[in-house]
């Protein structure tokens, strides 16, 4: 699947950061003009008539593209970091991811109860760090209203995870493998 035409900018990278894994690069597509406007065309038109509060993007590839919606969306940005990389009061949620586990923390004032959000990061494996961001944005009673993605691993699952938790989702593009 490429709804776009974006997968010629993706740079894929064999055993990357293990052996076995094929590594999809977006830094290729970030760095192409042509590319990166697609992609963010892409995304706002999966959400296009949502209102839209807040744009919580996951370190760190998710910043780029965080950052980049809030501007066309007029809203605000807001990080989730790994742990200890954020100043002032957080909250935490410990995930699972392909290789591993791990932290992700958000600033306890960032969002609003009741508030609408879109969650991004450039792609969808196991769903753990997805999984991870959803949690954090909902203990501070945001909801939810799309989680968006560059690319999507199906075959790793990620997609069913995040479908079966009621989640909207959405991606441009998918590779089968891992």
């Amino acid at each position: 699947m490429d709804k776009i035409g974006i997968k010629k900018y993706i740079r894929t990278i064999t055993d990357f950061p293990h052996e076995g894994i094929m590594f999809r690069d977006v830094t290729t597509l970030f760095s192409n003009p042509n590319g990166f406007d697609l992609t963010i065309k892409g995304i706002l038109s999966s959400v296009e008539n949502t209102n839209i509060d807040k744009v919580v993007g996951i370190e760190a590839r998710g910043f780029i593209l965080g950052g980049a919606l809030a501007n066309m969306l007029h809203c605000g940005f807001v990080p989730i970091r790994k742990s200890g990389k954020l100043p002032g009061s957080v909250i935490s949620q410990d995930y699972k991811l392909e290789y591993g586990h791990d932290t992700l923390e958000i600033h306890l004032d960032s969002i609003e109860p009741g508030e609408t959000v879109l969650l991004i990061d450039d792609l969808l494996a196991t769903g753990g760090t997805a999984e991870a961001g959803v949690k954090l944005v909902e203990k501070l009673g945001g909801n939810i209203v799309s989680c968006n993605f560059i690319v999507n691993l199906p075959d790793l699952g990620g997609s069913k995870k995040l479908a079966d938790l009621g989640l909207s989702t959405h991606f441009l593009c998918s590779f089968s493998g891992i």
